[in-house]
């Protein structure tokens, strides 16, 4: 996976790919999918949700450039995978996550997994989590029709956020960068992600 599908597509940050490889997949999908643990494309988790394919979590990781200093937020917790790799990668992960029972059996693996240095909650989304605030960096693993504002608002100057924007259909990865408290913005490449549900009109338009 990782020589085929990460390095040969042009991923070259040595942490994102030294935890790509230590970090067991196939524990966060469920059985019957165990055998397309390791192939390059989303896997459903339950709750109409995906795993996303390895490419993306690793061109997201890198993209963040993460310290092992880094706090981190996540939006949408999912089976856990990308929780553990954050985990990995920086000192504190907080990742939300709407469906109570996605929350409940990632925090169960995570903790199996000995990720002590995680915290799942259940919540809004779009919402952030404000009481961790600020965050070096923030990864949405769901698609906005634009760049939430409370997400924003909760990165450090300086901090990076890496989230799918637009339509339902298809959208593009943005890098957004804080600073002097105004957004810089990167449009990188296309992806297909499931919707934010939240306030401040993150709603499905399914």
């Amino acid at each position: 996976m990782v020589e085929s599908q990460l390095r040969a597509r042009g991923i070259h940050d040595q942490r994102v790919l030294d935890v790509m490889a230590r970090v067991p997949r196939h524990e966060f999908v469920a059985e019957h999918y165990r055998d397309q643990a390791y192939e390059d494309h989303p896997l459903p988790i339950g709750e109409s949700q995906t795993v996303s394919q390895p490419y993306i979590v690793a061109l997201m990781l890198e993209t963040l450039a993460l310290k092992p200093r880094s706090k981190v937020l996540e939006i949408g917790t999912g089976s856990g995978y990308q929780t553990a790799l954050l985990g990995e990668l920086c000192a504190e992960v907080i990742s939300v996550e709407r469906h109570p029972t996605l929350a409940r059996d990632a925090e169960s693996l995570l903790t199996r997994l000995g990720y002590g240095n995680v915290k799942v909650f259940v919540a809004d989304g779009s919402q952030g989590l404000a009481a961790f605030a600020p965050y070096d960096g923030i990864v949405v693993s769901a698609a906005a029709p634009g760049i939430p504002t409370p997400l924003f608002e909760q990165l450090r100057e300086g901090g990076r956020m890496i989230i799918p924007v637009g339509p339902a259909e298809a959208q593009e990865l943005q890098l957004v960068r804080a600073h002097g408290g105004k957004p810089l913005v990167e449009r990188m490449e296309g992806c297909r992600f499931v919707p934010l549900i939240g306030g401040e009109k993150y709603a499905s338009s399914g």
